[in-house]
């Protein structure tokens, strides 16, 4: 299932919002109708937590992590760092990062297996992502861009990369993630789908602007619906029948 929700009119929820299989972490001060949407979906399965990271809401941009833990820039306050450890289920590893490239959710894209990683990352933020998240680490750009991060969102499911990303380097990524990928947008043709984009394995949340058709290709790719490939021909095929009627 697939939910579109907006953050104080923004529709960059991935900046303010991450999601992974056993967390969630928003960002505070925004309105309480983007927190129930999330916590409406996730409240009965997983924690929806409310914090800042290094006194701002780029929660999305400054973090990344998995079910098994979740790392943050070295300049998180211990304020914040105490409140993310109360937080989390007993089981995930918060640390910090020592990282000049501290946006660590543009630099690193990853599932419960495989990261990619941003090609000039420390060779010890490598050696702490693999650690800590429990993942095969990969030096890896999307479509050119060094920013994985931003221009790719996988889950153990399914992957979406940027639009322009070639077919032989969608075959290769999709090789190493051994997970099945497709190019595609997100908020009427954005391609930072990082920004417009969170999800896990059984839920999605996008920006307000995404289209019919780019919530149906995230439903199938991710298989949040159930449904195969199939089922985004079908739903192309109706929103086109729709158009010219």
């Amino acid at each position: 299932m697939a939910t579109r929700c907006q953050y104080e009119s923004s529709n960059e929820i991935g900046v303010f919002s991450a999601l992974t299989n056993s967390y969630a972490l928003c960002a505070i001060g925004g309105s309480e109708n983007f927190y129930s949407i999330f916590e409406a979906e996730l409240a009965d399965h997983i924690p929806v937590i409310h914090t800042s990271i290094s006194g701002v809401r780029m929660v999305g941009n400054l973090t990344v992590g998995n079910r098994r833990g979740l790392l943050v820039p070295s300049t998180t306050t211990d304020q914040e760092l105490g409140h993310l450890r109360n937080s989390l289920p007993d089981g995930v590893v918060i640390q910090r990062v020592e990282e000049r490239l501290s946006a660590l959710g543009n630099c690193v894209s990853c599932n419960d297996h495989v990261a990619l990683v941003h090609a000039d990352l420390d060779r010890e933020t490598e050696d702490i992502i693999a650690d800590v998240l429990g993942v095969e680490v990969f030096r890896q750009t999307v479509a050119g861009n060094a920013l994985v991060g931003s221009y790719c969102k996988f889950t153990n499911q399914g992957g979406m990369v940027h639009p322009r990303t070639s077919v032989e380097d969608i075959e290769e990524l999709s090789g190493l993630l051994q997970v099945p990928l497709v190019a595609g947008t997100i908020n009427r043709g954005s391609d930072v789908l990082g920004g417009g984009l969170v999800v896990n394995d059984w839920c999605a949340f996008t920006g307000m602007d995404t289209t019919s058709t780019e919530i149906s290709v995230v439903e199938s790719i991710f298989k949040l619906g159930g449904g195969g490939g199939d089922e985004i021909v079908t739903d192309m095929r109706a929103s086109l029948i729709d158009q010219l009627s």
